[in-house]
């Protein structure tokens, strides 16, 4: 199921280059992944996977797997949630984790630049 899109944008921020199907699909091993490895976050935030994929506020390249990494602040309860979005050998990307990031170090990696600003007005 498709869930979102690698926008120019955000290829842009983080350099990326195309790859044929910039579209973010999330199967069904994605989801029993993300309900296994953190139940209470993807209970709370599975509804919200489109809208932090849509517009996050921050994206960052993980450098070990180089994830996409689509980082939402939900003010209501001052969470940062994050979803990471891989690359499958067949150049597909995939939504493949959603967790609720510790605020100091994301606080961390915005102040280092491992985390950009989305600017959603020079889209």
């Amino acid at each position: 199921m498709k869930v979102g899109i690698v926008s120019e944008n955000i290829k842009k921020l983080l350099g990326l280059s195309s790859v044929g199907d910039d579209n973010i699909y999330m199967s069904a091993t994605n989801i029993a992944h993300m309900e296994s490895s953190h139940p209470s976050d993807y209970a709370k935030y599975k509804d919200q996977i489109q809208n932090i994929l849509a517009s996050p506020d921050y994206v960052g390249q993980n450098p070990n797997d180089n994830s996409i990494e689509y980082v939402k602040n939900f003010i209501i309860d001052n969470e940062y949630v994050k979803v990471a979005v891989r690359l499958s050998s067949g150049n597909k990307y995939y939504a493949r984790s959603l967790y609720v990031l510790n605020k100091r170090r994301v606080e961390n990696f915005i102040k280092k630049g491992t985390l950009k600003k989305v600017d959603f007005s020079s889209i």
